[in-house]
């Protein structure tokens, strides 16, 4: 079992909807989250406080967030940083991972996928172990590193939303989860689309879980949503 101190990370946003959905994605996936809505806010909680990973968005009210990346590296500091961001062309992109940044997510983005490029950033600056990223329950597994399930010695195939689904579920073991957090974390955060998206995908999920074999681990809560776990 992983004893080690939850791993800081700072979310730089000064869109507020966007900000409480990306920082409570990461505090229940187990990190130790804080928030600055401005380029200079965010350089002082840097400097003061450390953080492991820094998500950055690009379009802030005073420095951008090339700007504040660019003085993090002046002034020393090699934390991580993913940014996020509206602009897709290239050059952009170009410019942000060639300034320093490590990744670069554009809006709008899967909350999910966000979490998952944080942890293999984490993993690969040292620091969470591989197994942090591989979650059991019962006789199934997922591993991130190498984006293999698992389950009773059966390797699944499933589809890219199907496995972001299932890493929610796990990441999420034994709670009940809402139809709405489900499709803020597993879709885009300002997804539009028909509700009925989650059932359809969950139920396809459990038909590919149940087909290998062993007891149900996915189980829907009546009127609630959906929890997975081995009883």
């Amino acid at each position: 079992m992983n004893t080690a101190a939850p791993r800081r990370i700072l979310v730089v946003d000064d869109e507020e909807n966007l900000a409480f959905v990306v920082t409570s994605a990461f505090r229940i996936a187990g990190f130790d989250v804080a928030s600055a809505a401005t380029g200079n806010e965010a350089l002082r909680e840097v400097a003061r406080w450390q953080p492991h990973l820094v998500v950055l968005d690009v379009m802030l009210p005073d420095l951008d967030g090339f700007a504040v990346c660019r003085i993090m590296r002046a002034d020393g500091a090699d934390v991580p940083v993913i940014f996020l961001t509206a602009r897709d062309t290239t050059e952009d992109r170009l410019r942000g991972l060639t300034i320093g940044g490590d990744d670069y997510l554009t809006k709008p983005f899967s909350i999910e996928e966000l979490v998952a490029r944080a942890r293999v950033i984490l993993r690969r600056t040292g620091v969470t172990a591989a197994d942090d990223d591989v979650l059991r329950a019962g006789d199934l597994a997922l591993d991130d590193a190498s984006h293999r399930v698992v389950r009773a010695g059966t390797e699944l195939a499933l589809s890219p939303t199907e496995y972001k689904l299932l890493r929610y579920l796990l990441r999420n073991r034994d709670r009940v989860l809402s139809r709405n957090q489900i499709l803020d974390h597993v879709w885009d955060y300002d997804f539009s689309g028909e509700s009925t998206v989650v059932e359809t995908f969950v139920s396809s999920l459990r038909r590919k879980l149940d087909a290998a074999g062993g007891p149900a681990l996915i189980h829907t809560v009546r009127g609630v949503g959906y929890r997975l776990g081995t009883s």
